[in-house]
């Protein structure tokens, strides 16, 4: 629905898209995708980053929700996985942030102080 805006992220959620945008690689490859959808290879050789390094950040980037992949049969009958950016959109202001923080559940508490380490 137009003018309806979307609901406040929980306290996970926003720690998910937050994390993995907090590293300019994956800044990088938003941007990237926002030009065109792109299969793995491709993308490494357009932003010069092997291709284990890239999965590995476009995974965080799929599991955020910021991204998302498709197998695609090519015409040699190969699968490729295409990524693109998907919709989304977040607004962060200290009132968003104390609702979130309100939410933050005891498994990502741990999680997070466990990275930290």
């Amino acid at each position: 629905m137009p003018g309806v805006p979307p609901p406040a992220p929980t306290g996970d959620e926003l720690l998910k898209v937050l994390s993995a945008l907090g590293n300019p690689h994956r800044i990088r490859i938003v941007a990237a995708l926002m030009a065109s959808r792109n299969y793995v290879s491709a993308l490494a050789r357009e932003i010069g980053m092997g291709r284990p390094l890239l999965h590995m950040h476009l995974q965080r980037l799929e599991a955020a929700g910021l991204v998302v992949g498709t197998l695609e049969a090519g015409e040699d009958g190969k699968t490729m996985k295409y990524f693109e950016v998907a919709p989304f959109f977040y607004e962060l202001t200290p009132e968003v942030i104390a609702r979130a923080a309100a939410t933050i559940t005891e498994a990502t508490d741990r999680t997070t102080k466990e990275e930290a380490k």
